[in-house]
């Protein structure tokens, strides 16, 4: 193409200079001649010059350093150096567009890989590394079934039935996780592979399947007493004192029935709530021998209770909610601790080490604790350390979890401290935003009552 050019640019004026030369020849005008092939090959020289500068310039185009001309060429030139200016800023954008395309990839949550139509892996994110333990210096252009060694995945790509997901278990960066895989063919014979972690569904789904299981077996066990008990009293002549008997027991059944499904609502509640509780001012003094008077009445005097409070302390917050949770906390102490055991409840501010200070309410018992490796777990719905033990003790298996809902609503933590066979210790701490503190508040507890 250069070469074409130029020879039209130096035939053109040798045409003319030859023309030229021919016509002062034949009219005898030498001098003119003589003088229009000298302008002529000027012009030639030039012509040259400058078609050699844009030859040179267009192997490396270069918008800062264009190459200067007169004339025509001064338009050639600016016309070239125009063009290039709006072929870079097209190029500009598509490079930033892709950029930002790749960076959204990048920060996307589900893995991303792109497959070329031998397998062969030519891109991925870093999630999709994650996931699958690859490194973008090293497996690119590698196959995707050696590095992906999952027997399942192999067979997924090989089958290409790529209409439905397929889940696999894989052993990732951060520990075991279950992935849900999927392929999807594009352009010519290549492939998208789109990974997602779904290990926290998987438990969340089998959290469910046990809390539905929990709750069938719950509500079965006393629907199934009650049923026997009528039958009793249906078909079974009984003294007074056996059918009191029976209605006592039957009674007891129904109550646990409906302390489940009490506990059930209350939970669902907490859980669908999607506003925080009220910010009202709780009357701790009065929660607090509410609460006292709850532990007395269930210990009926088999233990030793104690109270002591910072009267002058109190937080913001729904106090029904609070009552709930902080209840529920004493019920176990009492439930848990055996005959002539104590309970401790205690109420005040805490500031260690300089920090911000926290109230604190705790309940301590001398029961039979609890083994570190249940404690992590005491939150969770139905789950329980000893079943036949707190069946017996009239716990659904609820309460902590309802403790656990109230105070993230209040955003406070719950800490448990258990030796086995020596007591627990339950602490529940609220941060310094909801506290109600007068100037002269008591920074230890200040005052106690014992039962």
């Amino acid at each position: 193409m250069g070469l074409a050019i130029a020879s039209r640019v130096i035939l053109i004026p040798l045409a003319v200079l030859a023309a030229a030369l021919l016509g002062g020849w034949l009219d005898g005008i030498a001098g003119a001649a003589i003088g229009a092939s000298i302008l002529l090959a000027l012009a030639l020289v030039r012509d040259s010059l400058a078609l050699s500068r844009l030859l040179r310039w267009l192997k490396a185009p270069d918008v800062a350093r264009v190459p200067e001309g007169t004339g025509a060429w001064a338009e050639v030139f600016y016309r070239a150096s125009r063009q290039l200016r709006l072929w870079n800023g097209k190029l500009g954008y598509e490079e930033a567009k892709l950029r930002r395309f790749i960076e959204a990839l990048q920060v996307s949550p589900n893995g991303v890989i792109l497959l070329d139509e031998h397998n062969q892996i030519d891109w991925f994110n870093a999630t999709a590394g994650q996931h699958f333990g690859l490194d973008a210096q090293r497996d690119v252009r590698q196959h995707a079934v050696h590095l992906i060694r999952n027997p399942e995945f192999v067979a997924y790509l090989q089958a290409q039935r790529f209409h439905e997901p397929l889940h696999m278990h894989r052993t990732g960066v951060q520990g075991a996780l279950t992935l849900s895989v999927q392929v999807f063919p594009y352009g010519d014979m290549q492939k998208l592979l789109l990974s997602q972690d779904i290990t926290q569904f998987e438990r969340t789904e089998a959290m469910r399947r046990d809390f539905v299981a929990n709750v069938s077996h719950e509500i079965k066990t006393p629907l199934t007493v009650l049923g026997g008990f009528i039958e009793t009293l249906r078909d079974m002549p009984l003294d007074e004192a056996q059918r009191a008997r029976v209605l006592d027991l039957m009674q007891s059944q129904s109550d646990r029935m409906r302390h489940l499904v009490e506990d059930l609502l209350a939970l669902a509640r907490l859980e669908g709530d999607p506003f925080p509780p009220a910010e009202q001012t709780i009357d701790m003094p009065g929660l607090l021998a509410q609460l006292k008077a709850e532990a007395t009445a269930l210990s009926g005097g088999k233990h030793r209770i104690e109270l002591v409070a910072a009267g002058d302390l109190s937080v913001r917050g729904s106090q029904q909610e609070l009552h709930s949770a902080l209840s529920n906390l004493v019920s176990n102490a009492v439930r848990y601790t055996p005959e002539g055991g104590s309970i401790r409840l205690e109420w005040g501010l805490r500031s260690d080490d300089g920090a911000v200070p926290q109230a604190e309410f705790s309940v301590t018992d001398t029961g039979i604790g609890i083994a570190p490796e249940h404690i992590p777990r005491l939150t969770e719905r139905f789950y329980r350390v000893d079943r036949g033990r707190s069946r017996s003790s009239g716990g659904t298996g609820l309460g902590l979890a309802i403790v656990k809902h109230v105070l993230l609503r209040h955003q406070a933590e719950l800490l448990v401290h258990s030796v086995p066979g020596k007591g627990s210790r339950f602490v529940v701490r609220f941060p310094a935003a909801r506290l109600v503190v007068p100037e002269a508040a008591n920074l230890l507890p200040a005052e106690s009552h014992a039962a």
